[in-house]
């Protein structure tokens, strides 16, 4: 088990990309939440999961959707909480 925490920089508000990160992440059966930050070009990522799966998202992370153009991610793994009972998109 495995608890990363994301931030992601670019353009990557206004494209899709946390309903991407949700997408992927429910897929692949991580926990956690996306959300916005107020700066208008970070998007932060607090994801758990199986080893392996924390990695797959960590690379689809790093890619975005289409549109998005993501210019650095910050990665920080942490200790397992057990606090999330789904991915959730944060507002």
């Amino acid at each position: 088990m495995k608890r990363v925490h994301v931030l992601v920089r670019g353009m990557v508000q206004g494209v899709g990309f946390r309903a991407f990160v949700r997408r992927h992440a429910k897929r692949l059966g991580v926990k956690g939440f996306v959300r916005n930050l107020p700066d208008g070009f970070t998007v932060e990522v607090v994801a758990e999961g199986p080893d392996d799966a924390i990695e797959q998202l960590i690379s689809i992370v790093r890619k975005g959707p289409p549109g998005a153009i993501v210019e650095d991610v910050d990665i920080e793994y942490e200790e397992p909480k057990n606090e999330f009972n789904d991915f959730d998109i944060l507002y």
